[in-house]
């Protein structure tokens, strides 16, 4: 039986990283594994750099939006769909939603093409659930400054983190069977009570 595959998005200092610690400690008697974005593997992890490193700062938009494609499909083509077809469970730290939202919303790309780019790259290879821990990006910044020191797309405008939010609402929309807003806002063991309801809500072996 193919495996379950979901991935997890917001906005930055939405909280993702603390649920899927959770999320992983939960799954601990199911063979899953845990990736991020971009990266995964050794070509992706080496582009995550370019994309992330602070003195960049020239890099268009499409370049951008090309990177993180690269990076995805190179995960899925090694890990991803590999995984998924021996029956195990994939849950990714950020996916295509990523993309959408930051390159063809904040940097003004335009969905559809991002969207469209992304169809390329991916073969198809669909989350089964995407959860979007949904925290106003002025509340996120705030924590996720306090906590590091900020890459390239972090250090972005509020302006633009706002429009990121917006594609991402945008995206809950668009795809309300396959996306779930989890109030990010709440206390960390009611955001994951959130969060195990939506996972219990899928077929498991």
């Amino acid at each position: 039986m193919r495996g379950m595959f979901i991935t997890a998005e917001g906005t930055d200092g939405a909280g993702k990283s603390t649920q899927l610690e959770l999320i992983k400690e939960y799954l601990k008697g199911k063979k899953a594994i845990f990736l991020r974005e971009p990266g995964g593997t050794a070509i992706s992890e080496k582009i995550r750099e370019l994309i992330l490193d602070t003195q960049n700062t020239e890099m268009s938009a499409q370049t951008e939006a090309l990177l993180y494609a690269a990076s995805r499909t190179q995960l899925v083509n090694e890990v991803i769909l590999p995984a998924l077809e021996a029956g195990t469970n994939v849950v990714c730290d950020r996916y295509i939603d990523s993309s959408v939202a930051y390159q063809g919303y904040a940097r003004g790309l335009g969905a559809d093409t991002v969207e469209g780019i992304n169809r390329f790259a991916l073969e198809n290879c669909v989350p089964d659930l995407t959860l979007f821990f949904d925290l106003p990006p002025e509340k996120g910044i705030l924590r996720k400054n306090s906590q590091h020191k900020l890459d390239r797309i972090e250090q972005e405008s509020m302006d633009f983190h706002r429009k990121v939010y917006e594609g991402y609402i945008k995206l809950c929309e668009k795809y309300p069977q396959r996306i779930r807003r989890i109030d990010a806002s709440l206390d960390v063991g009611a955001v994951f009570a959130l969060v195990k309801k939506e996972l219990d809500s899928l077929r498991w072996d």
